[in-house]
């Protein structure tokens, strides 16, 4: 006599096995905030600024540019940048899909953190082009033009922006 497991189809078994993978959660890593100002974004600031492992050279930058932030800009540092990372972070951004042999740029929004990773990123991109000064200047100088609305983190993402307007035929593609 047979039992009823005995009839199951062992494709249909295979299926149920195929929707039922197994993910791995994704673990954030908690940064602390730094000694100084107890902040979280100053904390990702000077590990976007470090090279090489050298910390307490990338701290000593990033202190002494919000230090020059705060006498140039005559309001708190944190408001400061914040008011520059909030100016300079993007709404849109584009990824290539590719279908049917084509590859395509889709518009897609920003999601949670990555826009201020982008603008802290595009912040010390800009200072390190720049040439002349100390990477501390030039970190402060960077940060006080995106509270403005000007400088290479505000072209940036102004330029992704033309992009993903141009672009926007496509989001239709975007799953």
């Amino acid at each position: 006599m047979l039992k009823e497991e005995d009839n199951l189809d062992p494709f249909t078994e295979q299926k149920n096995q195929k929707n039922k993978m197994p993910r791995i959660k994704f673990k954030r890593r908690e940064i602390l905030p730094d000694y100084k100002y107890n902040s979280q974004i100053v904390a990702k600031l000077i590990n976007y600024v470090m090279r090489k492992g050298k910390k307490t050279v990338a701290r000593k930058i990033v202190y002494k540019a919000l230090e020059e932030v705060e006498k140039k800009g005559k309001r708190n540092c944190l408001e400061i940048l914040e008011q520059a990372i909030k100016n300079a972070t993007p709404q849109l951004e584009v990824r290539s899909t590719r279908i049917g042999g084509a590859t395509y740029q889709i518009p897609i929004e920003v999601k949670g953190d990555r826009g201020m990773r982008l603008a802290l990123r595009w912040m010390v991109e800009g200072a390190r082009e720049k040439k002349g000064k100390r990477m501390w200047e030039k970190l402060a100088e960077e940060i006080l033009l995106a509270s403005k609305g000007q400088g290479f983190a505000v072209k940036k993402k102004e330029e992704i922006h033309k992009i993903a307007e141009a672009n926007k035929a496509f989001a239709r593609f975007a799953w």
